[in-house]
């Protein structure tokens, strides 16, 4: 547990918004030097991830979590070697298997069967390693019938369970998952969970990203919180979670909601304030169960409507 397998320092990831094409290689070379200008000088472009600093040691289950857009699919790449950093440096030892979308490493028209192969030999397996393991990656995804089918014709959830298998059970060092696990069913998930769990007792380190605080809680050992390409908190999942779900919804104590707050929606009616209140009438932050409660909610009403609905969704900080 003791041995670092991944160190990052002060990881930062510029992108540049918009595209340009190059016809000439001179453009090409002029465009690389104004982006690397602007990545200095902030113009035309925004960071992704700033200042990231952290290490992971061998057999940790460490949870990435954040509102979208804080960076968490950024680092993966980073960690996966997709991309590399614009400032910092990540230093990492052994072999990654990485998760990261549907269908990554996949050729779209050779069958289930040969993009096993294709797959562990992209991960650097050698052939007789992929032979071993062959028999319970199929087993695991559940497409033996779907074997000899180009992977073109599967549909988003067998590609994840064909993807997922192959990743972890050519017994990589370092596991990375993308929030792509959801596109599964269910069972598939809880199965999924199980196995990264294995993996992790087998000596291997997992990192996981995810918006389900419960996957969180109960595979991971630590969470790191990223809020706008920063690192807001690095701690157990129990208080990660907590500080996550402070952040995203901050409802004051007079129940106003926040200007930055997200929000979906039409936006033809914009909650301003929702207040929970006892069975006397008197605000409160907290509720017992067998208590009767009001819950009282402001709209400003931008357009005419004919029904308002309002739905109450009760869960835990876990999800």
């Amino acid at each position: 547990m003791g041995h670092t397998v991944l160190q990052a320092e002060g990881i930062g990831k510029h992108y540049r918004l918009g595209g340009i094409v190059h016809n000439t290689l001179r453009d090409a070379l002029g465009s690389r030097l104004r982006r690397a200008n602007s990545a200095h000088g902030g113009r035309k472009g925004f960071w992704a991830l700033r200042d990231v600093s952290f290490q992971i040691n061998r057999g940790e289950k460490v949870g990435v979590i954040g509102r979208n857009g804080a960076g968490k699919s950024t680092l993966l790449k980073i960690i996966s070697r997709v991309t590399e950093p614009t400032e910092g440096t990540l230093r990492g030892s052994g072999r990654v298997a990485t998760l990261l979308e549907v269908g990554t490493g996949f050729h779209p028209e050779l069958t289930g069967r040969e993009n096993i192969y294709l797959s562990g030999a992209v991960l650097g397996m050698k052939r007789k390693d992929i032979v071993r393991r062959f028999d319970d990656i199929v087993a695991f995804s559940e497409l033996e019938q779907f074997l000899d089918t180009p992977v073109k014709r599967y549909s988003s959830g067998m590609y994840v369970r064909l993807g997922f298998a192959v990743a972890a059970h050519l017994e990589p060092d370092i596991l990375v998952v993308d929030e792509v696990l959801a596109v599964g069913d269910m069972a598939f998930q809880k199965k999924c969970l199980s196995r990264m769990t294995e993996v992790a007792g087998e000596g291997r380190t997992v990192v996981f990203v995810s918006h389900n605080m419960g996957a969180v809680k109960s595979l991971c050992s630590r969470a790191i919180v990223l809020d706008h390409g920063r690192i807001e908190v690095d701690t157990t999942p129990d208080k990660a979670i907590s500080a996550y779900v402070e952040a995203t919804w901050p409802l004051r104590a007079d129940g106003v909601i926040a200007e930055d707050v997200e929000r979906v929606g039409t936006g033809d009616a914009l909650l301003r304030r929702a207040v929970v209140q006892d069975r006397d009438g008197r605000p409160t932050d907290r509720i017992y169960l067998g208590e009767r409660f009001r819950i009282t909610a402001s709209y400003d009403v931008r357009k005419r409507v004919e029904d308002v609905v309002m739905e109450v969704g009760i869960s835990t900080p876990a999800g």
